[in-house]
């Protein structure tokens, strides 16, 4: 990622240096294969023109805005989305607020205020079943018109197929992560699913066991299921470190708690609180146990260490944007 990368939040005005340029319109949580199908042809259509390229998101998630009550998994929040565009080669991202109000512009006001007025859209890239505006009333066929109508143009991609042809969705992927699955998950995300966090301080108890480890609360709303996970850490500098993570309620020293992912980076020895840092998953060793004692649950992490260094000494990038993620 050699460009500035831009992420515009809010009424942030928009450079002048950033509009005539192709917009990708989308949701696009989890920045999927599928996702990734429409990003690739706003790029190539950037490319094309000589024309900046720019993701248009909505933040919060709509069925946070019309289901309050059902919790949802949200893969990738605005500041790991952001980081996804960036390495694809984005000049950027803006964040559309959603709210009641936004969600009641009709179809052309979406158009003309949004995508006319604010981004100066060239070109817009989208799903084939991308609907906006009031009721949903405006969709593909209602884009296609509107950009003959104000002056630019408009290219639908078609549904992305896995290799076993099933379509690759973002509740695919949330399924498979609380289910464990986070090496399938990958397979479907073109990359190894990643959170970022602040480090905050523990109990230091992992350091008195010999297991120091950089503790991340994660959103509550992250359902990946409880377990023991071979991950790579990521640190605010850049500098990349193999390590096993526990993510869940600690059942033997605390199962009280709130859910806390907790990394041991391997043959690391620092100070990394207050650092933002990164953990992509690379496998599931196995789930959350409470150990009769500290001596059992030593000689576990043990053997989670093993097993963990055994898997990530044999992995290999998945993509180009897996290997500027996770490698």
């Amino acid at each position: 990622m050699s460009k500035t990368f831009r992420h515009l939040t809010g009424a942030e005005p928009l450079d002048a240096t950033l509009r005539g340029g192709v917009v990708a319109i989308g949701n696009f949580d989890g920045v999927h294969r599928g996702h990734q199908a429409v990003l690739q042809r706003a790029l190539e259509e950037a490319a094309r023109r000589g024309v900046p390229v720019l993701a248009l998101t909505f933040e919060p998630h709509p069925r946070k805005v019309f289901r309050p009550d059902v919790p949802i998994f949200i893969l990738t929040p605005p500041a790991m989305k952001a980081r996804l565009f960036g390495q694809l080669g984005f000049d950027a991202m803006v964040e559309q607020p959603f709210t009641r109000e936004f969600a009641a512009l009709s179809a052309e006001s979406f158009v003309t205020d949004v995508l006319e007025r604010r981004l100066g859209v060239s070109h817009a890239v989208t799903g084939f079943d991308f609907h906006f505006g009031k009721d949903r009333q405006g969709g593909p066929a209602f884009l296609m018109a509107s950009g003959e109508r104000h002056g630019f143009g408009v290219t639908l991609v078609d549904a992305f197929r896995d290799e076993g042809a099933e379509v690759v969705s973002s509740s695919r992927i949330r399924g498979l992560l609380q289910a464990g699955d986070a090496a399938e998950a990958a397979g479907l995300l073109g990359y190894r699913f990643t959170v970022q966090a602040q480090v905050t301080a523990g109990q230091k108890l992992g350091r008195t066991l010999g297991f120091p480890t950089a503790n991340m609360a994660l959103p509550a709303d992250a359902a990946l299921k409880h377990g023991i996970y071979a991950v790579r850490f990521r640190r605010q500098d850049g500098s990349l470190h193999d390590g096993v993570a526990s993510f869940g309620r600690r059942p033997t020293v605390d199962e009280n708690g709130a859910p806390l992912l907790e990394t041991f980076l391997f043959d690391f020895s620092g100070d990394l609180y207050g650092e933002t840092s990164s953990v992509s998953f690379f496998g599931y060793l196995r789930g959350e146990e409470k150990f009769d004692g500290l001596e059992p649950l030593v000689a576990q992490m043990r053997r989670d260490d093993a097993e963990a260094r055994a898997l990530l000494s044999g992995v290999r990038p998945l993509s180009d944007l897996d290997a500027r993620i996770a490698f």
